[in-house]
């Protein structure tokens, strides 16, 4: 009896996460424990900073959740079979894939795999991340996003859209670098144009985007191209002031702008009709980002729907970015999260974000020299997409210099142009890239 039981707690003890780290420490267990400090670093940032925390949390408590050692929440199904001579293959799918494998085998091998192998069932968040795989979780988000949308600083102000363009630089200057690093570093960058669209996308600062991108183009490089995303969208206050100031004299901080022409209902009711018609008719690949982006606006604006446009806004895309956000943490797992290769990303998307933001106020300077009315040049880093995190920081920057100004309407032009140029970039990119 007494061997039973100490068979069993040593049973017990093998099976637990903490021998796993310790026994496979000089392997993967300590690069599990760096992703495990990783992912309470982003909580603390979350949590503590208030940093981008309905997305931040939820993928820093994925990370954490698939670098504990032997949860096994993100692994696939897998099959069991019994061989012969009493031993037992394993394949990694399910029985159906298991039979269609072994097909050539004859009717004999498929009916006895069907009949005699054992199904282990998936993780919880490997089924859950199919939301994301079969890029159905961004296109819902961006509906949310519609919905909480105010397009008329846009329509007040239509050359926002110039700075909401302009702000998009980064991206393709981030999409280039990508292409140089595989180029010439190609034992460290396996980066080709594919790879190179997806970060690309991160200058646009439009987390779901660049979801949505890697997905369709580089999957296997989602999780720190959604980390580096999301990192750099919560960063905003800290990365932009500093270009904002050096790119702009006091003089220019202090301009008031003109205040915004009122916008018709009429208007804000055929700017997403038409917005869908002429951007999907020349980019059909936007159809999932831009189609539901102007939806979610349309049955806000449109004065019928009050309550599809409160579910959108809050309980769907509350519980949507609960399932984004954990599943695309869980992604990044050890193996896949500590290399070069995350460096770069993580280093292309700074690089992109930054230079968008600066493109974004140097084109605003140039308009304000050219218009008739003065131009804030401030308003032009709001051009990135993280609405309306950019516009604010517009609005704090402005008031540092004079407290009587106010920005943040006029900065939320660009910052709405901003979504739909970075949906509209990696339309372009999908169009390209999708099916070479």
């Amino acid at each position: 009896m007494w061997e039973t039981l100490m068979e069993a707690f040593a049973n017990f003890i093998h099976s637990s996460g903490l021998y796993w780290l310790i026994d496979n420490f000089s392997d993967m267990g300590y690069k599990n424990l760096i992703m495990i400090v990783v992912s309470l670093t982003l909580m603390y940032l979350a949590i503590k900073k208030g940093y981008e925390p309905l997305l931040l949390l939820p993928i820093s408590f994925g990370m954490l959740l698939v670098n504990l050692p032997i949860t096994f929440i993100m692994d696939g199904a897998m099959t069991q079979i019994p061989l012969p001579d009493g031993t037992m293959f394993e394949f990694a799918g399910t029985k159906l894939e298991a039979a269609a494998t072994f097909a050539s085998d004859g009717p004999e091998t498929v009916a006895y795999i069907l009949s005699q192998a054992k199904e282990i069932p998936g993780g919880l968040l490997y089924y859950l991340y199919y939301g994301n795989k079969l890029g159905i979780f961004p296109p819902l988000i961006f509906m949310g996003v519609g919905v909480l949308t105010d397009f008329g600083p846009l329509l007040a102000n239509p050359k926002s859209f110039l700075l909401g363009a302009a702000a998009q630089f980064g991206i393709f200057l981030a999409f280039f670098g990508a292409l140089m690093l595989g180029e010439f570093f190609p034992e460290l960058f396996a980066f080709g144009p594919k790879e190179g669209a997806a970060i690309a996308i991160i200058g646009g600062a439009d987390g779901p985007t660049a979801i949505y991108t890697a997905i369709k183009l580089a999957p296997h490089l989602l999780g720190p191209i959604a980390v580096a995303a999301y990192s750099y969208m919560s960063l905003v206050p800290i990365i932009q002031p500093p270009i904002m100031r050096l790119l702009t004299t006091k003089e220019e901080r202090k301009i008031k702008m003109k205040q915004l022409r009122p916008v018709s209902h009429t208007e804000k009711i055929l700017f997403p009709i038409v917005v869908t018609i002429l951007v999907i008719m020349i980019l059909p690949t936007t159809a999932p980002l831009i189609g539901m982006l102007m939806f979610g606006n349309l049955i806000k604006v449109s004065g019928v729907t009050e309550k599809l446009a409160e579910v959108a806004s809050n309980a769907m895309m509350y519980m949507i970015t609960i399932f984004l956000g954990i599943t695309v943490g869980a992604t990044t797992s050890a193996e896949a999260f500590l290399n070069f290769e995350t460096l770069g990303i993580l280093l292309l998307g700074l690089i992109a974000f930054a230079f968008g933001t600066a493109s974004g106020v140097l084109l605003a300077k140039l308009m304000n020299k050219l218009s008739k009315t003065q131009i804030n040049p401030l308003i032009g880093a709001a051009g990135v997409s993280a609405v309306p995190m950019a516009a604010r920081v517009v609005q704090k920057v402005g008031q540092e210099e004079d407290k009587s100004n106010f920005l943040l309407m006029h900065a939320m032009g660009p910052n709405v142009a901003g979504v739909i140029g970075s949906a509209v970039a990696a339309g372009v990119f999908l169009s390209l890239f999708l099916t070479a």
